[in-house]
């Protein structure tokens, strides 16, 4: 068993920092949106609303946001109320060499007391309600004839996902982001109530290439909840929130493609009425506002924050690796950090944020393409946000 763990561990490191090997087209961004559930497998079903019906309205509604930006590419695992076997799911997302990998659910639990919105990431965990919620959403192999093709795999215990941070370990960070700007835009832009980013062994998770997250909208099991989630006007400002998250991450770590000029950002629940809303109104957690993006074409130098350094992190595994130019594709000036179980590896250090981009490019040039912009101040990283906020 060691032996294979191993061969496993060799394997998706050698992915990790041969990027080449799934090398995403530049040229547009790839969302795979992923809505849970479908045709036989109805998922959570409270007071008559329907997990796979509203998964799959609030994907859709997120696709055709999306699909303003003639710089974005939107693949969906299903667009009907078809039955799709889990493993298939990122295997559309790998085939496809998506930039990220998107699922969307909804939640229910038997008291019916629980509220609110979570999005989670892969990873082992010890609490007992994110393994719940980890166990219904791989249920749905019970469904499936082949179970072979699992591996061993028990849904009924999720904790028996051996190696979990073997594939993911290179993306956990983009991933962690990419959950955190859909929370901040659940609490923000909707007031939502926030149970947080959190980790749990999704098998549709453990098996894709990409940064990856699940999303739950809510709890279908309390009532007001579940009446606002079966809304249109619910799913309007989900699907809202959830497209602005992925374009503000896109924003930060693709520089492929244009945006089209047509587009507009999705209205905020500010700017229209909903009826339907839960009757809980938590206080609302502010964070830094994203500066607003130059003109096309405006040669001004991007002001940032005193004390701010950008480094490009091009790796993250968790094999320690001598700082040297052979070990990564010829690129010098490499730095690590080694302070948790994933070692994280930089390329250059500069207090600029375009001469971050050209060292972004060039590290892209050199095979690493989801490699990313990473600011600090003082050793601690920051938002990218916070480091381009004028002084």
């Amino acid at each position: 068993m060691m032996g294979n763990i191993n061969l496993k561990l060799a394997f998706f490191t050698f992915i990790a920092f041969c990027s080449a090997t799934f090398a995403q087209d530049n040229s547009k961004f790839r969302v795979v949106l992923d809505p849970g559930h479908g045709g036989k497998d109805y998922g959570a079903i409270y007071h008559d609303y329907i997990e796979k019906n509203i998964a799959l309205n609030v994907a859709l509604k997120v696709g055709r946001l999306l699909e303003k930006d003639n710089s974005v590419d939107v693949i969906f695992t299903r667009k009907t109320d078809v039955f799709i076997e889990l493993d298939e799911r990122p295997n559309i997302a790998n085939k496809a060499k998506a930039n990220v990998f998107v699922s969307i659910h909804c939640n229910g639990e038997a008291k019916k007391t629980a509220f609110g919105t979570e999005t989670f990431v892969i990873g082992s965990t010890k609490s007992a309600s994110n393994l719940e919620v980890a166990k219904k959403e791989n249920d749905v192999i019970h469904l499936e004839k082949d179970k072979v093709k699992y591996d061993g795999f028990n849904p009924d215990s999720p904790e028996s996902i051996i190696g979990i941070s073997i594939q993911q370990e290179a993306y956990r960070d983009q991933s962690i982001d990419l959950a955190s700007r859909v929370e901040e835009r659940f609490t923000e832009d909707l007031k939502r109530k926030k149970r947080g980013v959190k980790q749990a062994p999704f098998w549709v998770l453990h098996k894709t290439a990409m940064p990856s997250i699940l999303i739950e909208l809510g709890f279908l099991s309390y009532k007001s909840e579940g009446e606002y989630l079966n809304s249109e006007a619910g799913q309007d400002e989900l699907a809202e929130s959830i497209a602005k998250a992925i374009l503000g991450y896109k924003k930060e770590y693709h520089s492929g493609g244009s945006s089209s000029s047509d587009y507009r950002e999705p209205v905020t629940v500010k700017e229209k009425e909903v009826k339907s809303k839960p009757v809980e109104k938590p206080d609302s957690i502010s964070s830094p506002k994203a500066p607003a993006a130059p003109k096309p074409g405006a040669t001004k130098p991007v002001a940032t924050a005193k004390g701010v350094i950008f480094k490009v992190q091009i790796a993250a595994s968790g094999k320690t690796l001598e700082l040297v130019p052979s070990n990564f594709n010829g690129l010098k000036n490499i730095s690590k950090d080694a302070s948790s179980s994933v070692i994280k590896y930089y390329y250059g250090e500069v207090d600029s944020y375009d001469e971050a981009k050209k060292l972004l490019a060039e590290a892209k040039e050199k095979g690493y393409s989801s490699a990313f912009i990473v600011p600090f101040r003082d050793g601690q990283r920051i938002k990218i946000e916070e480091a381009l906020k004028k002084n």
